[in-house]
């Protein structure tokens, strides 16, 4: 069982930047980040779909260590599913990790726990990781209901999932409440549901899968609140989501994460 686990921090950019520009943050991010970097730390990207192709011909042919994310896919490899993208796709562009559950996808697209769990199999399955996405509303979270939320949506997720196959994943704690809003859970409140999930994994998958799956923290991450986040013991990176548009402030994320 590790006693350290490698931090990730991965970009969310959501339905913004065109490829033109996506090429602009990628190119300035990685002049940005000091080579020794990668040696504490991962740094994922998640663009639209659109531009993962020439992101990709951009991290292969400058060499650049940063690692190619999507944000979402179908989990059926072909079919009838007009404007969806099937993880076979994506494993054909070098994509790594796949965000999956976003509380976006779940609130507005209406995914559920059974399509999630669909989704992080095909993920796994064609050899990219999943960061799988759980959190509470502010509702819920105002009625105590955050443990039972969270955990109901690890369970729910990993079920069917190989102890081996959960140990590689990550799991994003992202409150709901804190997304877009520029609240942040404190460090303690984070951390307290973060060990949460780790026990529940534990549990279920057994004390090397607890300890080796990697979890973040996500919900209005900016550089004044990194240090303290990444200081806790169960919180091994953080999902970014606008901060991570302006690559000088990620980059002050990436660095303050690696330590």
């Amino acid at each position: 069982m590790p006693d350290v686990r490698t931090p990730l921090i991965s970009g969310n950019w959501k339905m913004n930047l065109d490829h033109f520009e996506a090429l602009r943050n990628l190119q300035k991010l990685a002049w940005l980040l000091p080579k020794d970097i990668y040696q504490r730390s991962d740094v994922s990207i998640h663009p639209p779909f659109t531009d993962i192709r020439t992101l990709q011909t951009s991290i292969e042919a400058d060499r650049m260590d940063i690692l190619l994310g999507a944000q979402h896919c179908h989990h059926e490899v072909t079919g009838a599913f007009t404007g969806e993208v099937s993880p076979v796709f994506l494993q054909k562009l070098d994509v790594k990790l796949v965000i999956c559950g976003h509380s976006e996808r779940r609130d507005i697209f209406g995914e559920t726990d059974e399509m999630v769990n669909a989704k992080v199999k095909a993920i796994l399955k064609h050899n990219m990781t999943p960061i799988m996405c759980v959190g509470e509303s502010l509702a819920e979270r105002e009625a105590g209901e955050t443990e039972a939320k969270v955990l109901g949506q690890v369970v729910n997720g990993l079920q069917g999932v190989k102890k081996a196959e959960v140990g590689s994943m990550v799991i994003a704690y992202e409150p709901i409440w804190a997304i877009g809003t520029g609240k942040t859970a404190t460090a303690d409140d984070a951390q307290q549901v973060c060990a949460s999930i780790r026990a529940a994994v534990t549990a279920s998958f057994g004390a090397d899968a607890g300890a080796s799956v990697r979890i973040q923290y996500g919900g209005s991450v900016k550089p004044g609140t990194t240090e303290e986040l990444m200081a806790q013991p169960d919180i091994d990176g953080a999902l970014v989501g606008g901060a991570s548009l302006d690559p000088d402030d990620f980059s002050q994320i990436v660095k303050i994460a690696a330590g």
